[in-house]
């Protein structure tokens, strides 16, 4: 099973200085996406790995889901503590969330 966090316990951790890395393509990144993650698209991410801390929590999110829960798997694999963000980068912007657009 993928350990997961729900939109409103994420939110909060966002506001701590939580550790984002958004999977999806720079293509789907740069239009909008939660501020403060750091672009890593999952295509690339296996041989991106050290560039992921393991001495904090990780906040993985894609645009749905799916991407995020793979990606939170194979970090785990590799001793990250890693939870994908349920519902995604979706539902952060339908809820009414900030979003960034800088690259």
């Amino acid at each position: 099973m993928v350990p997961e966090i729900d939109q409103h316990a994420f939110a909060d951790r966002l506001q701590d200085g939580a550790y984002v890395v958004d999977v999806r393509e720079a293509r789907e990144y740069r239009p909008g996406h939660v501020p403060g993650a750091i672009n890593l698209p999952l295509s690339l991410l296996p041989v991106r790995l050290s560039e992921v801390p393991k001495d904090r929590p990780v906040y993985v999110i894609c645009q749905a889901g799916g991407r995020s829960a793979q990606a939170t798997l194979l970090m785990r694999g590799v001793g990250i503590d890693a939870r994908s963000v349920a519902g995604g980068t979706g539902e952060w912007i339908a809820s009414g969330r900030p979003v960034d657009t800088a690259a």
